[in-house]
């Protein structure tokens, strides 16, 4: 791999840094004030049809009103205030005016339970909840810790805040534009969100100011956002790569965030994808399966005008990129990521950096990143060699992740001992072009017979038959093997579980992958468990 000073694009990331690093950086003016006049800020439609356009000079005023409602309830620089919103107005407003203050946003996903809320609450130490009616409950069940934060709740017009709330609109009315946004270090805390994580209480990710820096580099290099774009990212704000890109990234290019708050649906995918005439949109893989599998719409096909699709969360089947190009008229592009760090290796959309897509890669090094893979004793691995992915942050100026909030301990466990390299703790390999292949999690790596087999490959191999949805795989004790592949099929309508169907997929895959790497085991299931985010949690199969 080349150093990140061999990079083309270096003397544009010397500008991210010099823009979103220092000792008085605002946050404010970089995502909304600098962007101020007739251009959208927010597009916005729900489940039951309701549409609204905001201007960036609109969010300006409102989110200038809530950091005044923030400020006279004590919030100051180094606060953080959490929000369990659904996409909406308030959340965007919310967030900008917290930044304003110089305090730290904590996302809570709006499907948590009780016991996610009070972890991360707890945990933050978050001043302020931001929430609404439909989330306010959840609060009345969860230990919000000691001293209790405030409570500013979003109520529609025939409802009431719960006793001791603040009402967001009253409040917001009521208040004066707060005109100074606190500067503040690059260095200085952004965003505290935490990872779902499969065992273990949930880390809190600290997110500095200037992992802006990164942002934009993905937003302009992996995805190729232009002036001329209409960019949708599909992904909850309540998640890292909806948070980044789906809110802060629109918004650091002064572009329209588009939210569409309404339970996920093929139709209405195809609709607003139609409607807003979007060209650049990107989403988790689970949503691209999902429109895969219903297969074609009934009535007219959809005129879209997409220029380029992504995806990002877990690796992208081949299967899918096949039917990326047939359905909608363009290839997909796998990109890689972690909520500690963002994005770090893309199938780049920009002209500049964009390559031949190979299957089974997600791309390569994102510019301000060295990518390397390592042995179990840290030592950099050659080509064709499968090991951990690292991160090498003697040469990664765009590289952020500095720890978990107040966890020393499990921070040390992401960094070699010399804390040259971040582990991810996901496995690949990379060939000799700078090509990256992922393998799997290191926990959901199977050894059968001395072979190691990746998750990846028996599931895209799986789902590419006819009859199957999605598909995940384990491995399973075996007393000759010492573990042999299981999968839990989810089929799709109109095919019915069977014996027949069973041996069908076992030579289905066995013929087209590998006599090694089929499943010798297969459990139909009517869906996968995932995390909120759409990642199969395959320790949860395994329990």
């Amino acid at each position: 791999m080349p150093s990140a000073t061999d990079d083309p694009l270096q003397s544009q990331i010397d500008e991210w840094q010099k823009t979103y690093d220092g000792p008085a950086i605002v946050v404010a003016d970089l995502l909304c004030d600098r962007h101020a006049g007739d251009s959208p800020g927010l597009i916005y439609e729900d489940a039951i049809g309701s549409e609204a356009t905001y201007t960036y000079t609109q969010l300006r005023d409102l989110s200038g009103r809530f950091a005044a409602v923030l400020h006279s309830l004590g919030v100051s620089r180094g606060d953080r205030v959490a929000t369990l919103l659904p996409k909406s107005l308030a959340l965007v407003v919310a967030t900008l005016g917290l930044w304003r203050l110089g305090a730290a946003h904590v996302p809570l996903f709006t499907a948590f339970g009780p016991q996610a809320i009070g972890a991360r609450v707890g945990n933050s130490a978050a001043a302020v909840i931001v929430t609404d009616t439909a989330n306010r409950a959840k609060l009345d069940e969860t230990d919000l810790g000691a001293p209790a934060p405030k409570i500013i709740t979003v109520t529609s017009d025939d409802q009431l805040p719960a006793a001791g709330d603040i009402d967001f609109n009253a409040a917001l009315e009521g208040a004066e534009p707060h005109q100074a946004a606190v500067p503040v270090t690059g260095d200085e805390l952004l965003i505290l969100i935490y990872t779902s994580g499969t065992t273990g209480s949930p880390k809190g990710v600290e997110v500095p100011v200037k992992a802006l820096a990164s942002f934009e580099a993905y937003m302009r290099c992996g995805l190729d956002v232009r002036d001329g774009d209409v960019y949708w990212n599909m992904a909850d704000p309540g998640w890292a790569y909806g948070l980044f890109y789906a809110l802060a990234g629109p918004l650091l290019l002064g572009k329209p965030v588009l939210f569409l708050n309404a339970p996920f649906d093929v139709q209405a995918t195809y609709g607003f994808l139609e409607k807003y005439q979007v060209t650049n949109a990107t989403t988790a893989p689970t949503v691209f399966r999902m429109m895969r599998a219903a297969g074609q719409l009934p009535g007219d096909e959809p005129s879209l005008k997409l220029r380029l699709a992504s995806c990002a969360g877990e690796p992208l089947n081949p299967d899918v990129v096949a039917w990326g190009s047939e359905q909608l008229g363009v290839s997909i592009h796998d990109h890689y990521g972690q909520t500690e760090g963002g994005m770090m290796v893309c199938n780049h959309h920009l002209p500049a950096l964009k390559r031949e897509l190979r299957p089974g890669s997600m791309g390569h090094a994102m510019p301000g990143f060295r990518i390397v893979i390592l042995d179990g004793s840290g030592a950099e691995l050659g080509p064709g060699q499968e090991g951990q992915i690292a991160v090498d942050t003697h040469h990664s100026p765009l590289f952020w992740f500095r720890g978990y909030y107040q966890d020393p301990e499990r921070t040390s466990e992401r960094f070699t001992a010399n804390g040259r390299y971040y582990l991810t703790g996901d496995s690949a390999s990379q060939d000799q072009d700078g090509y990256i292949a992922f393998s799997g999690r290191d926990d959901d790596i199977i050894t059968s017979a001395g072979y190691r087999i990746g998750p990846f490959e028996p599931e895209s191999a799986l789902i590419a038959h006819q009859a199957v949805a999605e598909a995940a795989v384990i491995g399973i004790a075996d007393e000759v093997r010492g573990e042999i592949v299981k999968a839990f099929v989810v089929l799709k309508p109109g095919h019915s579980p069977s014996v027949e169907l069973s041996e069908a997929l076992r030579g289905f895959v066995q013929s087209n992958l590998s006599a090694h790497a089929y499943p010798r085991e297969i459990e139909f299931i009517d869906q996968l468990p995932k995390t909120p985010s759409g990642k199969v949690q395959r320790f949860l199969l395994r329990g």
